[in-house]
């Protein structure tokens, strides 16, 4: 009780996101290698559209209280329900791109709001 009184309160989000991928079977972000098809879970923080090579490109971050994660969905200026502070469960193979780990228009699901 008294770690959970002097913990921050970003390591306690960390800690509860980290439950969650445990409980939902889903790899810890943290470790995920290059070339590997996972399934991770977490939080989105920023959601962007950045275009790629003239394509539009909607890129998030989704951390997981280990580890981001950029998520891309090539050809995309929008997603409904694709926005800062929702959680989901995504899965694809992961990519290395500028030292960062990129999944490319993965198979997502939303998780129900309420349940946050």
């Amino acid at each position: 009780m008294l770690d959970r009184l002097s913990s921050s309160q970003e390591d306690l989000e960390s800690e509860e996101l980290q439950e969650d991928a445990q409980a939902s079977g889903c790899t810890p972000i943290s470790d995920c290698n290059d070339r590997q098809i996972v399934k991770v879970t977490g939080t989105l923080r920023t959601v962007t559209l950045r275009p790629r090579a003239g394509v539009p490109a909607l890129e998030a971050e989704l951390f997981d209280g280990t580890a981001p994660l950029d998520v891309v969905w090539l050809g995309r200026r929008s997603i409904a329900g694709i926005e800062p502070g929702r959680k989901l469960i995504a899965s694809g193979r992961i990519s290395l791109s500028h030292g960062r780990r990129v999944l490319f228009n993965p198979k997502y699901e939303l998780r129900p709001l309420g349940q946050e």
